[in-house]
């Protein structure tokens, strides 16, 4: 299987993913990673983070927005989580958050949204 690892794609994507998750998270998860993970953790590095949000067209706060938006209305509440946190990093208000939560409420279903609440709250509690 040829090679397929961009090393500049990667290290682009390590400073997007840092600047939204943190290093601290960011770094635990590499260091976590084994011979079994570590090709999805590079390779996610660099595709999600260094091609899907290392362009300017869209700023980092709307990115945020988006995935929050997104991944709620996925259910991957565990996701959602972090990149609740990451979306405060990238500037998004407590209201916003609430807005995006309503806009998921009304497309998903409002069971998925007392999940958004929930994890939203204990994100919000802890920063």
């Amino acid at each position: 299987m040829a090679d397929l690892f961009n090393e500049d794609l990667f290290l682009k994507g390590l400073e997007q993913r840092k600047g939204t998750l943190g290093a601290e998270y960011v770094e635990k998860n590499l260091a976590a990673a084994d011979d079994f993970t570590r090709p999805f953790q590079e390779a996610m590095t660099a595709w999600c983070w260094g091609f899907g949000w290392g362009d300017d067209v869209i700023e980092p706060k709307t990115r945020s927005m988006m995935n929050l938006a997104m991944i709620g209305a996925l259910g991957k509440m565990h996701e959602w989580e972090i990149h609740c946190r990451g979306a405060i990093s990238n500037g998004v208000s407590k209201e916003e958050i609430r807005a995006i939560i309503h806009v998921v409420g009304i497309y998903c279903g409002v069971p998925q949204a007392l999940e958004c609440f929930r994890v939203a709250k204990k994100v919000l509690e802890e920063e």
